[in-house]
């Protein structure tokens, strides 16, 4: 790579905070960088076109869990520790819409779903059963009931008459969300370069040395946000997750509004106007979805469309209008790794397929380990 002395004054040089990762996370924990730092040179690496891995692929599920997906980690993690999870992702979710405002991300509180399907009767009587007391455990958090057993009203087949409801679930625009954090970050003076992937870095001591293919600099800290590819970063602590998803034409007179979520939430949709958004899968073939590739399969995308055509549109036609993957950051625990790597290197990564609820927790944890 051939620059120019103006690009290497404004762009590489004595550069005080470098940020891998131009997602949720490494965008907040960049604003963060600049609220404490406000004369600092702060430059963003992003190796895609756009956002790579999940922050502009996702759902847009402004969630913290369906009370299945809270049931089964309380099979691996304490109370207390599933309580803060949830925590953090509430608190997460306040942060995302404090700083980017509910009307930038189109925030619709619609609320959330869980639905059973009819061969799913243990797990479902196991959510029903234990109900009053996750409600318990999640009581001081939110100061009234969260789940509640409601009529589907929706016209769903196959499933069990009562979905779980829970009001404190909603959905947003990942696209505006992502749109507006790029935005407010340029105006705060720092610098994103995209298509820009880190191949190696040297903690000096005093710098560390960034090398993006056959160019490197020096930069007095550098930030990890890469979630889902940091494998190696973690030692495999972090291992990736694929989600694959599709979205429908519109659909003529659509009565479906909100979040739901399917089969410990290995399955999930939600309306986006009057089309339906599905993702999931991935439990049908953990190896194959164990994997940084952008893609889909056979396998996963069969699935999904017979969930659309045998239990959420049963009676209504439909067209598939797009398809798409996203790569998740997942490990043995749910907890997120934040952590100082060596002396000036730092990482904020393992979301656990909920970065829109705590990526902007996890930036700014990140940004504040400094």
């Amino acid at each position: 790579m051939q620059l120019s002395y103006w690009e290497l004054k404004n762009w590489f040089t004595k550069v005080d905070y470098t940020v891998v990762g131009s997602g949720i996370v490494g965008l907040h924990a960049a604003l963060r960088l600049r609220e404490k730092y406000p004369e600092s040179k702060i430059l963003v690496l992003e190796k895609g076109m756009l956002p790579h891995g999940a922050s502009t692929k996702n759902a847009g599920f402004a969630c913290f869990g369906s009370i299945s997906e809270i049931i089964d980690d309380l099979k691996s993690h304490s109370e207390e520790e599933v309580f803060q999870l949830v925590s953090k992702r509430w608190e997460g979710l306040r942060l995302l819409r404090k700083r980017l405002g509910d009307e930038a991300i189109d925030f619709k509180p619609f609320g959330g779903y869980e639905l059973f399907l009819n061969e799913d009767e243990s797990c479902y009587n196991e959510c029903a059963n234990r109900l009053p007391f996750i409600n318990e455990i999640l009581k001081p958090l939110f100061r009234s009931d969260v789940f509640a057993k409601e009529i589907d009203r929706f016209g769903f087949n196959g499933v069990r008459e009562h979905l779980i409801f829970n009001p404190f679930e909603a959905q947003i625009d990942t696209g505006n969300m992502m749109q507006e954090l790029l935005r407010q970050a340029i105006s705060s003076n720092i610098l994103i370069l995209n298509q820009q992937a880190v191949t190696a870095f040297l903690d000096k001591g005093e710098d560390v040395e960034v090398v993006l293919n056959d160019f490197s600099f020096l930069s007095k800290k550098v930030l990890f946000a890469t979630n889902g590819f940091s494998g190696k970063l973690t030692d495999g602590a972090v291992k990736p997750a694929r989600a694959q998803v599709l979205i429908t034409k519109p659909i003529e007179n659509l009565d479906i509004k909100g979040t739901f979520h399917l089969d410990r939430g290995y399955y999930y949709f939600r309306n986006i106007g009057d089309r339906i958004l599905l993702g999931g899968g991935r439990n049908l073939d953990f190896d194959a979805e164990t994997t940084t590739e952008f893609a889909q399969t056979e396998i996963v995308q069969n699935k999904l469309e017979q969930l659309l055509k045998e239990v959420i549109l049963p009676n209504q036609k439909f067209e598939i209008a797009h398809r798409w993957s996203g790569i998740m950051g997942i490990g043995n625990s749910k907890n997120p790794i934040v952590s100082q790597l060596s002396e000036n290197v730092y990482c904020g990564v393992r979301l656990g397929g909920m970065g829109v609820a705590i990526g902007s927790l996890i930036g700014t944890e990140l940004a504040d380990l400094i």
